[in-house]
């Protein structure tokens, strides 16, 4: 299965699971994606993850319950290296904040008086 496949394949659980993709500001949404993705990838390759701001421990909590779906629901991940996980992450990354913020048709997202 190639990348761009199991990018979609996790872009399509996020969507249809995940509530914190409509934060009602384009920040919002960035800040949310950068860390809940960031430390979702930490925890799959057993990494060290920072806790040490409110933020930090918020974003890990939606962390924990992503990476473990996405280990219950795609068993490929399991023989993937450390840095095609990393790799596959910073995709998702890039394909959840195309999604919801850069290509976003809302408009309500750049609205400065919002």
């Amino acid at each position: 299965m190639e990348t761009k496949d199991k990018i979609e394949q996790l872009v399509d659980y996020i969507m249809k699971k995940c509530l914190w993709q409509f934060h009602s500001r384009s920040w919002d949404r960035k800040n949310q994606n950068e860390g809940i993705l960031t430390k979702t990838s930490q925890l799959l390759c057993d990494e060290h993850v920072e806790l040490e701001t409110p933020q930090d421990r918020c974003y890990w909590v939606d962390a924990v319950v992503l990476a473990r779906e996405f280990r219950a629901r795609y068993p490929w991940l399991t023989s993937m290296s450390k840095d095609e996980i990393k790799a596959l992450m910073k995709g998702l990354h890039e394909r959840m904040d195309y999604l919801t913020v850069t290509g976003s048709l809302n408009k309500e997202l750049t609205d400065p008086l919002y």
